[in-house]
């Protein structure tokens, strides 16, 4: 089976990590400081703080940021479920606001749409997702945030390199959040990062991921352990060197699967904005013909691991229709579920890949 994702681990990185067991120290010691200072450079930002996963990275960015009870954040819901829960771990209440059709990013308009009814003012933060490897409309977006004054938080855990314009995904809002879990297009095995440029935002997180500690045994607000050590930092190290290697071939191996699929008038293709440089965490496709089940299916049947990002939107989940304050419909959104299907785009596929997933192609599209 050609395997929806696959981490790439070489012997730089396994050197790395016997050398961090070798040095005695394996928590968050120097290595954990030098990643977050490659990584704030590689993203453009003042600050990076490691930390134990991307979920525990989103309630940092939200904290710092000074959102909790009674606040409301606007996002996405065709996301992975941890965006959602990020703002309930705070107090605060997720609004969600529908997509776009073409690029699976969070509308602009119909985020506006949200705030024109926000009459208490209780929204204080966008949390936008750049789906997929794709940065949001951040012009739009940000424009938004200053005409109603809210925060902006990107879910950049797909995100790593991505740009919009002149600037990376991380560094296009007032905070950034990354995951580094074993399918993302660098990886520390579990991990995550948050971005700022604020000196006061920094400060707040880093004494939140630590039990609120600002020096040992003193602490001065809510905390939690949500440090990262020393043998993820150094994974993290050598496939931050990687990344844009990585990323290149991620962008060469859709340009292969477009020129493939151009033949079947039932398949949406990805495209990639103007202002955008999409680095295909996944590389999405809609199926028109209703038949989207099917192809799934008959991929997997074939050994192509085609795989389906998300069934259901949040707002259709089971939990979020229990415990929701109000009733959504966002047709986009739950039409875009019920098409899409993402297929093998990584590094390390090969030709004879290619073949394989071509010819399931062409045999399905004999019972079409």
């Amino acid at each position: 089976m050609i395997p929806i994702s696959k981490p790439i681990i070489g012997k730089e990185e396994k050197e790395a990590v016997l050398t961090v067991l070798d040095s005695g120290i394996i928590a968050a010691g120097k290595k954990v400081k030098e990643f977050e200072a490659e990584f704030a450079k590689f993203t453009g930002v003042k600050h990076a703080i490691a930390v134990s996963n991307g979920t525990c990275s989103l309630h940092t960015a939200l904290f710092m940021n000074n959102i909790g009870k009674g606040n409301r954040v606007i996002t996405t819901p065709f996301t992975f479920i941890a965006t959602g829960n990020s703002v309930l771990h705070t107090g605060a209440e997720p609004v969600f606001a529908d997509i776009n059709e073409e690029d699976f990013n969070i509308s602009p308009e119909a985020i506006e749409k949200e705030l024109k009814k926000d009459i208490f003012r209780k929204i204080k933060a966008i949390m936008v997702v750049h789906l997929f490897g794709q940065a949001c409309d951040m012009d739009k977006i940000n424009a938004l945030a200053k005409k109603y004054g809210l925060i902006v938080i990107e879910d950049a855990a797909q995100a790593h390199g991505a740009k919009y314009k002149d600037k990376k995904a991380g560094n296009l809002g007032d905070a950034g959040s990354f995951s580094m879990y074993a399918t993302k297009n660098m990886t520390t095995a579990e991990g995550g990062m948050v971005t700022t440029n604020s000196d006061k935002a920094d400060e707040i997180a880093r004494s939140f991921i630590n039990h609120g500690s600002e020096k040992i045994y003193f602490h001065t607000r809510i905390g939690y352990n949500y440090r990262t050590t020393d043998i993820e930092a150094a994974i993290g190290l050598e496939q931050l060197k990687k990344l844009d290697s990585f990323n290149a071939k991620r962008r060469e191996n859709a340009e292969k699967l477009k020129t493939m699929l151009k033949a079947y008038d039932w398949i949406k293709t990805p495209g990639e904005n103007k202002d955008n440089f999409h680095i295909y965490h996944q590389f999405t496709i809609k199926v028109k013909n209703g038949k989207r089940d099917e192809l799934l299916k008959s991929l997997n049947d074939s050994g192509v691991g085609a795989k389906i990002f998300y069934p259901l939107s949040l707002h259709q989940q089971p939990f979020y229709k229990e415990t929701l304050k109000r009733k959504y419909s966002l047709p986009v959104s739950e039409k875009t579920a019920t098409e899409v299907i993402s297929l093998p785009v990584g590094p390390s596929l090969t030709d004879a890949d290619f073949k394989t997933i071509e010819e399931a192609f062409i045999k399905f599209a004999k019972t079409v």
